[in-house]
């Protein structure tokens, strides 16, 4: 296996390229100025954010703030994957995985990579350090692109899995949501003799939450309003993928709408997340190049029933709860041996960028009898 430190660089050309694609940028009429994000991305608002994107945003400030992080690339079964790794500065750190979701990257635990690695450092414990890994998952940022099918959760589990018994460690655990909650069950159900517990963060999509009464067809209508992007990406993602690949405005435009709508944001996307946190998401996906890639994930998952839990999970399993919840816990303690339950009354689907502080408590707390 090879492991060489990595550091993010783009190019200044890469940011030239950048700049000139948005001052060309052919915007839509607006055809109802008035409508908010009802039919989608806002127009006044993505104008506002890609006018910044061109002329505020300071790239290259964010690019020092990534490589704080100890980054590197490593060969794991004949494919190369990018992984943040801050070693644990406590007494006894035990080691955990992360797994992110779309359109998320590595950096969505920025906010939780110190603390959880050195509380002593942020007002916790060094007994509850972590030695924390966070990959990228395939076809994301750094991460090798999949030129072959086959790269879906379960694949993905099992990398994590070879990732984390390659830097030496018997015992792990792991976290995730979003697609990262489905690596993180497919860990914990495909490895029991390794992984000691997995922590998944649940809900925050508001559209998924039943509603008493509904009908059928009342609620295959709610599912479908703003699902759209999922049956594209499950079906069709290349055909998506050169408008997105060739306009950093068209990308910006499919990537926050759903930091809107996923959020706990109460309809003002910057009560959340700065322009700043947005924009180095989204230049993650664009500077890599990885738009269509990172939306493989849905097809390659639609299509191969290997990705699915297909028995219950045995290994302790802990729940950070956002509202919004598809499934009840009385279904979720079906499916796992449930352990732990927490209720936010905040944050939602990006709760680790949200709400860092609940999230890290919440799995320090779920981890701790488990070391």
């Amino acid at each position: 296996m090879t492991t060489t430190p990595f550091r993010i660089e783009v190019p200044d050309a890469a940011l030239a390229d950048l700049r000139e694609r948005l001052e060309r940028t052919r915007w839509p009429t607006d055809l109802m100025p008035g409508a908010g994000w009802t039919y989608g991305t806002n127009n006044a608002y993505l104008k506002e954010l890609c006018a910044y994107w061109a002329d505020g945003f300071d790239w290259r400030a964010q690019e020092a703030a990534l490589n704080r992080h100890d980054h590197y690339l490593r060969e794991v079964d004949g494919f190369r994957l990018h992984y943040i790794h801050a070693p644990g500065q406590g007494p006894d750190p035990f080691p955990l995985v992360f797994t992110h979701g779309w359109p998320s990257t590595f950096y969505d635990f920025d906010k939780l990579i110190g603390p959880l690695a050195d509380p002593g450092a942020h007002g916790g414990n060094p007994a509850d350090a972590f030695d924390v890994v966070v990959p990228s998952m395939p076809g994301y940022a750094f991460s090798e692109r999949p030129t072959v099918t086959g790269y879906g959760p379960a694949r993905i589990a099992e990398l994590w899995d070879r990732l984390m018994t390659d830097m030496g460690h018997a015992r792990y655990g792991a976290h995730g949501g979003d697609w990262g909650g489905l690596v993180t069950g497919l860990i914990g159900w495909k490895y029991p003799e390794r992984v000691v517990g997995i922590h998944r963060l649940v809900g925050g999509i508001p559209r998924l939450q039943p509603k008493p009464g509904e009908t059928a067809d009342e609620r295959q209508i709610r599912l479908a309003d703003g699902g759209g992007y999922g049956h594209i990406q499950s079906t069709r993602p290349q055909t998506l993928a050169y408008g997105l690949t060739d306009s950093p405005a068209g990308l910006a435009g499919w990537i926050v709408e759903k930091w809107h709508a996923w959020s706990d944001c109460g309809g003002e996307i910057e009560s959340r997340f700065t322009k700043d946190e947005l924009l180095t998401t989204i230049s993650l996906y664009w500077f890599t190049e990885t738009i269509y890639s990172s939306t493989c994930l849905y097809h390659e998952n639609a299509h191969n029933s290997v990705n699915r839990i297909a028995g219950r999970i045995e290994v302790p399993s802990g729940y950070a709860v956002c509202r919004w919840l598809r499934q009840t816990r009385d279904e979720l303690a079906e499916e796992s041996n449930l352990v732990h339950w927490t209720e936010f009354d905040r944050g939602a689907h990006f709760s680790a960028f949200e709400e860092p502080e609940l999230l890290a408590e919440d799995i320090r707390k779920f981890f701790r009898p488990l070391r």
